[in-house]
């Protein structure tokens, strides 16, 4: 037991974060090649997928703090502001946009892709238990925001070198592309499993890839949209208007936080021979 515990904390974090991604894939996409009777809105499945999330979530933080990637005070600071924004998931924005986009990627480009992955779980599970938004979309809300969050943080790694207001302007224009891409993403939870014959919007698992590209843009299109681009100008203009110093200020929180290392130079002791 001891030799298989010493061996899971050789793992690196990045295994976990990289099977994020496999995961949600897999989420996402087996209702497009499996026959999916009896599993309507992923009532059957939705429990297992909820628990893989949970499972790498938890993963990876005990990874993190085992190999002393992450501090104490990170995973503080990150409850902190998963508890934030997920309370701004109540305030509704002007076209149905949410409030907690901007706050994701501002931290998210501040602490890095990593701690966007984590901040995205814990703020989606929060905002959902906060709005009673508890369901079956639940985990698939969470993987959806999670991509948001990661590349929000390899944005902030790319644009840490600009002055505050160009990197703001930056981070806002990816706002905007986020709200849409977020929208593409979360729409597949259950599109392809209302499948009907009568309506040339719905899913149909006898057309080519093509032909099911095109009708799930029409899909889009159709149903969200508008919806989403009301959305992507209020990120946009959230992030422009008040990013600035919320950025400098996560900032400053992350040099607080991020593990340091001290390089101690020892000498031997000289031997006295009488």
């Amino acid at each position: 037991m001891t030799s298989f515990l010493s061996s899971l904390r050789k793992i690196p974090p990045a295994v976990v974060y990289l099977a994020i991604p496999i995961v949600g894939t897999a989420a996402f996409s087996w209702p497009f090649w499996i026959d999916t009777k009896g599993n309507a809105g992923h009532s059957a499945d939705a429990w297992i997928w909820a628990a893989l999330v949970s499972a790498l979530a938890v993963g990876a933080v005990a990874l993190e703090l085992k190999r002393a990637s992450m501090t104490a005070a990170g995973i503080a600071i990150l409850g902190v502001l998963a508890s934030m924004t997920g309370l701004l998931r109540i305030v509704d924005l002007p076209g149905g946009g949410s409030g907690m986009f901007f706050l994701l990627i501002l931290a998210a480009a501040a602490l890095g892709p990593r701690c966007g992955v984590l901040l995205a779980f814990a703020a989606m599970a929060a905002g959902g238990v906060i709005t009673g938004g508890v369901g079956p979309w639940l985990p698939f809300q969470m993987l959806a925001l999670a991509v948001v969050g990661a590349f929000a943080g390899l944005l902030g790694n790319l644009t840490s070198h600009l002055r505050p207001r160009a990197e703001t302007m930056v981070l806002g224009f990816y706002g905007f592309i986020a709200a849409f891409a977020y929208g593409l993403v979360i729409n597949l939870w259950d599109w392809p499993l209302r499948e009907s014959s009568g309506s040339d919007i719905a899913f149909n698992s006898s057309l080519g890839f093509a032909d099911t590209v095109g009708t799930y843009w029409r899909f889009y299109t159709a149903t969200s949209l508008a919806w989403d681009g009301a959305g992507a100008i209020a990120n946009s203009i959230i992030i422009v208007s008040v990013g600035t110093p919320v950025l400098l200020a996560l900032r400053r929180v992350q040099h607080r936080i991020s593990p340091s290392v001290y390089f101690v130079e020892t000498t031997a002791d000289a031997t006295v021979t009488p």
